[in-house]
């Protein structure tokens, strides 16, 4: 464990003037807090909202460990981590999907629909970092692409099959459905937001803004993994007193 601990590139040093490193430092420290707070407060709900909770803590947790190797890749390099934050999203943002269809189940939701949207996330996500990473001269187009499967999921939820389930169970999955809704309309917004700042291409102007990619991003992981779990929560909670 001694040894573990004094891996050399486990110790990069921040800088106290680095606020993107200091971003990745809290972004890393509040995932494990919450999945800390989720997975701790599994043995108050039943059978039917655990794996809801479940799976909350597990987003969380899985973004804590890679916002660990992403600190320190930031510390190390000074260079964005772009395949570990991707890796990350991979895994966290299906499961986010997921979660819609695992709120909406109670009131009748097909695996189908868990199935579209897990493929349209993982289409938006591939397409990015092809963009992103590896085909940059086509940047536009993976960005288009990846554009496209974003609103698709954006309709589905807002005006699609979802937002039907959800309006025919009303109450609290109504209410929780709407708010998950607009975390991603204006929250994942952020994310097209960080891959044009992050590229070449049309909008290059957007460059002149002063943001850094990676600080956009660890806030956006932040407020929207976070938040997601904890609608997720409330909504269980409520079940559960009603």
């Amino acid at each position: 464990m001694t040894n573990f601990m004094f891996i050399p590139g486990l110790l990069a040093r921040l800088s106290p003037t680095d606020y993107v490193g200091f971003t990745f430092f809290v972004g890393c420290m509040a995932m494990m807090a919450a999945s800390a707070f989720f997975f701790l407060s599994l043995n108050q709900f039943d059978k039917k909202w655990r794996t809801s909770i479940l799976v909350s803590g597990l987003i969380t947790f899985i973004a804590a460990v890679h916002y660990f190797y992403m600190r320190d890749y930031w510390a190390t390099f000074q260079e964005s981590p772009t395949f570990f934050r991707y890796v990350d999203w991979t895994l966290t943002v299906p499961l986010m999907c997921v979660e819609f269809f695992l709120i909406l189940k109670v009131a009748g939701a097909k695996q189908s629909l868990m199935w579209k949207m897990i493929i349209l996330s993982l289409v938006m996500l591939l397409t990015g970092y092809f963009g992103e990473a590896v085909d940059r001269p086509n940047a536009w187009l993976w960005g288009l692409i990846s554009g496209i499967a974003y609103f698709v999921i954006v309709y589905e939820i807002w005006l699609g099959n979802a937002s039907k389930i959800a309006a025919a169970a009303g109450g609290n999955v109504l209410a929780a459905h709407k708010i998950l809704c607009w975390f991603v309309l204006v929250g994942w917004s952020i994310y097209p937001l960080g891959y044009m700042l992050g590229t070449d291409g049309w909008y290059n102007g957007i460059h002149g803004l002063g943001l850094n990619i990676d600080v956009v991003y660890n806030i956006a992981d932040a407020i929207n993994k976070i938040g997601f779990g904890l609608v997720v929560y409330n909504l269980a909670l409520k079940s559960q007193t009603t």
